[in-house]
């Protein structure tokens, strides 16, 4: 069986004294799939991520890439992954394309492949007409697109980004995802931790990661179901207001902000749905918008990672 691409991980776990930062995981995932891990800060995504990519050592468990064991055989694996890390990690001082030439010369891009394959990465990166400038001259989006071209120098069939995005304008975002996406139709295997709910959408299956363990994992689609009863979304005149009337009621689990609206987690939108609404009317707010609404993927992430720490905090 041809393993290339392919991600796995068993109970794979990382202590630091006595933090436990990756507490058994379990992964299998196939080549050319869009991976994505969600969670709270000092979830373990990063720890997970270096684990995968060869560049820490695990506590306990074991994970292969591609065939190879991350830990006994890292150094074989370094030239079949990129790895793009959380913070900005390319040389400052040099320009584009002595980065670029800098990690060539790291993997070992030698020879007639050369040129072309930097040629290459930098149209696919839109960097062309900035190769001169030095890094640190270049916009946070430009220098996350030259980070991902060094990574991709050496034609890695697993791709791990750690938060690749952060920081970045909404445009510069959207033009990532453009490369990433042309990187997955080519069948590149991507592992990406993201703190954006709409880049997760775009992934073939999400881990939502919590206090060390991946929680729930499945295609963005199906996690949006595990959310229980019905969601209301609410527009007026005052949020504020309006949550303290709603929150308390019968029927309602939870209620979220969510940009200029309200989504109230019920029972059933059929029976509470009016009984908002009059509420709402009642305490003199005016409702411009309440009607049920579909869950998005955040709303189904707050939701588990709540429900979770209610479960841990009672069997504590």
């Amino acid at each position: 069986m041809n393993e290339t691409g392919r991600i796995q991980a068993e109970q794979l776990t990382k202590h630091f004294r006595k933090t436990q930062a990756v507490r058994g995981i379990n992964l299998d995932i196939t080549p050319g799939e869009i991976y994505g891990l969600i969670g709270p800060d000092g979830a373990g995504k990063t720890t997970t991520i270096r684990m995968l990519a060869g560049v820490m050592k695990p506590t306990a468990g074991v994970a292969r890439v591609s065939g190879f064991d991350t830990h006994r055989q890292a150094e074989k694996l370094r030239h079949q992954v990129g790895y793009m890390a959380q913070r900005f990690s390319l040389y400052g001082d040099l320009s584009v394309r002595e980065n670029m030439d800098f990690y060539a010369d790291i993997f070992g891009v030698r020879g007639a492949e050369r040129e072309p394959q930097i040629q290459r990465l930098l149209r696919f990166a839109r960097l062309e007409e900035f190769q001169d400038r030095n890094a640190d001259a270049l916009s946070g989006g430009m220098k996350k697109k030259l980070g991902l071209a060094c990574a991709l120098i050496h034609r890695p069939q697993v791709l791990f980004l750690d938060e690749p995005t952060n920081g970045v304008d909404p445009i510069s975002r959207r033009e990532f995802w453009d490369i990433l996406s042309d990187l997955h139709i080519a069948g590149v295997t991507i592992f990406i931790s993201t703190a954006y709910m709409d880049e997760a959408e775009r992934c073939s299956r999400v881990g939502l990661m919590y206090q060390g363990k991946i929680i729930r994992q499945d295609a963005p689609a199906e996690l949006r179901q595990l959310v229980r009863g019905d969601l209301i979304a609410i527009v007026a005149n005052d949020l504020a207001a309006a949550e303290r009337v709603v929150a308390p009621m019968p029927g309602v689990s939870e209620v979220q902000a969510y940009g200029d609206r309200l989504h109230v987690f019920v029972d059933s939108a059929t029976r509470r749905l009016p009984e908002i609404e009059r509420a709402l009317r009642a305490a003199d707010l005016r409702v411009t918008q309440i009607r049920p609404t579909a869950p998005h993927l955040q709303e189904a992430f707050i939701s588990l990672v709540t429900t979770q720490g209610r479960s841990q905090k009672d069997e504590g």
